[in-house]
């Protein structure tokens, strides 16, 4: 059902995750309705993964989907408990499966995928029914007595053999439907279904941890961050459990051994929305212990650039998007350091380049054809983007001395103070993702240089006429101000086309 679900609308959900998760809460809201629709978790949690590594969500509001996902996953549960169990729907849905299965069969598009959806959806009430009359036989051998007992350590004995499970099927649903069932037929009691599905909800994580391995270090945060959000919930569902009981019993005596499968739901449902009620407020300070817990290295390049990408051009065109901005703040600042600015920071040329070769190689892989309409737009301004990056790290690697000589020739302070104090607005402009400000001020600053350079000329020449100075201190001074006039621009041209690539990702 989930396959069938994610093929029919997998793409419209992965537009909805990135179109509306702009904020934890709304992250979380997002993640809920996601799961619900497509059933599964990890499907959600997988692509919220991809999505931080490609840039299209930031780790704090992909923390929210984190905990929305949860919530979401409940509602497989009760389906299987009204559905399953109080309307007995196994055999109405049997004529469903024909259809489903026919339509899987003989139709094509999105009529073929809403067959095997349907399908899928009907044999979960078939398959709780099997494993109904498959329990009866084992009520004698799997028994409440048989289990760890109802103490704090029998409950975390049964929360690993949920993590267990889920790790083996690979679906907490299925996991909690077996446990309904069990359940349902007496063969184990309320607290030890309880305690199975926490730790499914914890199994969960496998999915997410294996998504993120080899992933960007936001990737991996956003898989570290699933796990400590399951182990907290699994904590807040174990001490919630026996207070669970009490209002059960202290409203509805004996409701509860009557109607356990519902009970379980319900408990299932409300320690997933409690937790996140209580979480969503201190996102940030949960974000701040992820990010102590997996601190980056420094700048990354280009490990963004995931080859799962490519199947998608905007998860691709955004990865490199990525690539190019770390590249670009990292050239920034190695201009500011030798422009002698004490904020500026030198950075290894032979790695930024090899960096740079890895971006090109990527672009190459992405085959668009004018008539994409956006994407197309968006690949051209990367790639303008990308040869405006690679003439400022040859300004850098063979025209340091022209930034030594800007340093020591007092006639050219004014032009140096100008770049200078223009890149580094630009770079926190950048930082903050303010693309079309930091496209203004590049583009100010490179026409206040330019405009420079033709006095700045004239000047020069006069005083080597005159013999105030000689002509290769004179022809080192022009070199430099050619340099500064150079630098500024293709900081001007990227901007303006990243600027640009935002734009068309806006209105496309």
């Amino acid at each position: 059902m989930t396959e069938g679900l994610r093929s029919l609308a997998g793409k419209a959900m992965r537009s909805a995750l990135m179109q509306f998760t702009h904020s934890p809460l709304s992250g979380a809201v997002t993640g809920a309705i996601t799961t619900a629709i497509l059933q599964s978790s990890s499907a959600t949690t997988v692509a919220t993964v991809g999505f931080v590594s490609a840039g299209l969500i930031t780790f704090p509001a992909a923390l929210g989907v984190i905990f929305g996902a949860n919530i979401g996953t409940t509602v497989t549960g009760w389906l299987v408990a009204i559905l399953g169990f109080k309307l007995n729907f196994d055999t109405v849905v049997l004529p469903l499966i024909f259809i489903g299965a026919s339509l899987r069969l003989f139709a094509k598009g999105p009529v073929a995928k809403m067959g095997f959806a349907l399908a899928g959806f009907g044999l979960i009430f078939v398959g709780i029914a099997t494993m109904q009359e498959g329990m009866t036989g084992l009520t004698d051998v799997i028994t409440p007595d048989r289990l760890p007992p109802d103490t704090l350590l029998g409950r975390l004995q049964l929360v690993a053999l949920g993590i267990v499970i889920t790790i083996i099927t690979q679906s907490s649903s299925a996991g909690v439907a077996a446990t309904l069932t069990a359940l349902y037929a007496g063969a184990i009691n309320f607290e030890q279904a309880a305690a199975l599905v926490i730790g499914m909800d914890v199994g969960t994580t496998v999915t997410a941890i294996f998504a993120a391995v080899g992933g960007s270090l936001n990737a991996q945060r956003t898989g570290l961050s699933h796990v400590i959000y399951n182990l907290y919930t699994a904590c807040v569902a174990l001490v919630l459990m026996t207070p669970y009981t009490w209002i059960w019993e202290a409203i509805a005596p004996g409701a509860l051994i009557q109607n356990a499968e519902i009970g379980l739901v319900a408990f299932h449902t409300s320690f997933n929305i409690f937790s996140v009620a209580v979480i969503l407020p201190f996102t940030p300070q949960f974000s701040a212990l992820v990010k102590t817990l997996a601190p980056g290295q420094g700048p990354t390049f280009d490990e963004v650039l995931e080859d799962a990408f490519l199947e998608d051009p905007r998860l691709a065109l955004n990865a490199v998007f990525q690539a190019i901005r770390t590249e670009f703040l990292t050239l920034l600042s190695h201009v500011r350091a030798i422009l002698d600015d004490p904020a500026g920071q030198r950075c290894d040329l032979v790695d930024l380049q090899s960096a740079l070769d890895e971006t090109h190689t990527y672009l190459d892989r992405i085959h668009l054809k004018r008539g994409n309409g956006g994407d197309w737009e968006r690949l051209i301004n990367l790639i303008h983007a990308l040869d405006h990056l690679q003439r400022i790290h040859e300004r850098c690697e063979e025209d340091e001395d022209r930034a030594i000589t800007v340093r020591k020739t007092p006639e050219l302070d004014s032009e140096q103070t100008l770049l200078t104090l223009a890149i580094g607005r630009i770079f926190q402009q950048v930082s903050n993702q303010r693309w079309f400000e930091a496209a203004q001020n590049a583009k100010t600053a490179s026409i206040a240089i330019h405009r420079k350079v033709k006095p700045f000329r004239q000047i020069t020449m006069g005083e080597i006429a005159s013999g105030q100075i000689d002509v290769l201190t004179g022809t080192a001074r022009l070199e430099a101000i050619r340099w500064l006039r150079r630098v500024s621009k293709h900081v001007s041209r990227i901007t303006e086309h990243v600027s640009q690539f935002h734009m068309v990702e806006m209105h496309s």
